[in-house]
């Protein structure tokens, strides 16, 4: 059965100045059918594109079991999340093209089809690769879309020529198909001259009992964290009924590294019932920061299972309530967690 991942970056979008130039769309290379150039972009110096999207068709009579992806993008791109939908779906011709002119949401995207992708921030180069024989499974007669965020700090202008290369494998070949869990605490005020941590904790087993008349018993393969420059840090945890956890995945790494990466070993969720996710920041600023793009930060995860529903909530206010310190003089914040699933066979 198809799996896919349920994914939404909730994005508070204002309106800034765009310098963009943008030529006719790239051809696929006719030597290597999988691998997919787009754009070219140029990025004039300090500015920030938000509301350009990009479209792919896959041109693809059978599905596709992506066992891999790898994105190089060079400097200008802040972040990306990868789509799949049917070629109905924001209908038009491929390439760049504004995304209110086909009322394109990730949203919508999730609805009819599913995550492949998501960059690290900042990252130029990335690779998402998954174990032997698991695979995201791309329905027949799809395509790619994705709305990057483009941004350019420096002094000169950026010119871009990117490009996805999807690795499948064969049907044949296929063990495991993958879902997806997301979850983002929009919940943020990080504030100033303090290093804080903001966690929301999940519960799945709930759902996974109203869906499936079972505690949760699925495998976590892969994660990924993203948050801003003012993020230090993402952890996630399995929590047991009695409150006792275990690491499922950490990365300290900044942006501007790859912020995600196999869980090895698999983690198993039986005996689990809940997330925890926490994102640490550390903020010089005199300003307190919230849930935002520009200068503002996230606090988002995002990671493939093989459970037979996709996973996906957070806290999704930007009130984070009032603080505790904990005794690395750490302002420590948590909220509640609205939870859903939808089965991934759909």
């Amino acid at each position: 059965m198809p799996r896919t991942l349920d994914l939404t970056f909730a994005a508070r979008l204002a309106a800034l100045a765009v310098a963009l130039t943008l030529t006719l769309p790239a051809c696929a290379d006719d030597t290597d059918p999988n691998l997919h150039p787009f754009g070219p972009f140029t990025i004039a110096a300090h500015q920030e594109v938000i509301g350009t999207c990009v479209q792919i068709s896959l041109d693809n009579p059978e599905a596709l079991y992506i066992n891999s992806v790898e994105l190089t993008t060079g400097p200008g791109f802040h972040h990306s999340n990868w789509f799949f939908v049917p070629e109905s779906v924001f209908f038009g011709d491929d390439g760049t093209f504004p995304c209110s002119d086909r009322d394109y949401s990730e949203s919508t995207a999730v609805l009819f089809g599913g995550v492949l992708f998501a960059q690290s921030t900042q990252s130029p180069h990335e690779i998402q690769a998954f174990p032997p024989g698991a695979a995201v499974r791309i329905p027949p007669h799809a395509k790619l879309v994705t709305q990057p965020h483009l941004l350019n700090p420096g002094d000169d202008a950026i010119h871009a020529t990117p490009s996805i290369r999807l690795n499948p494998i064969a049907q044949a070949e296929v063990t495991t198909l993958l879902a997806g869990v997301s979850f983002e605490d929009q919940a943020l005020a990080i504030p100033s001259h303090a290093q804080s941590r903001f966690t929301v904790e999940c519960d799945l087993a709930a759902l996974y009992q109203q869906k499936y008349q079972r505690d949760p018993d699925f495998k976590l393969y892969y994660a990924l964290a993203h948050y801003h420059t003012l993020g230090t840090g993402l952890t996630l945890e399995a929590v047991k009924p009695d409150g006792s956890a275990a690491t499922v995945f950490t990365t300290s790494h900044r942006a501007g590294d790859t912020l995600g990466g196999p869980i090895a070993p698999l983690f198993d969720m039986t005996g689990y019932t809940k997330l925890r996710m926490s994102c640490n920041y550390v903020n010089p600023r005199d300003t307190i920061v919230g849930w935002g793009i520009g200068d503002q930060e996230m606090c988002v995860l995002l990671a493939f299972s093989d459970s037979p529903a996709n996973f996906g909530g957070g806290a999704t206010d930007d009130m984070p309530g009032e603080p505790t310190v904990i005794d690395t003089n750490v302002m420590s914040y948590t909220h509640a967690c609205q939870t859903y699933a939808i089965d991934a066979s759909q």
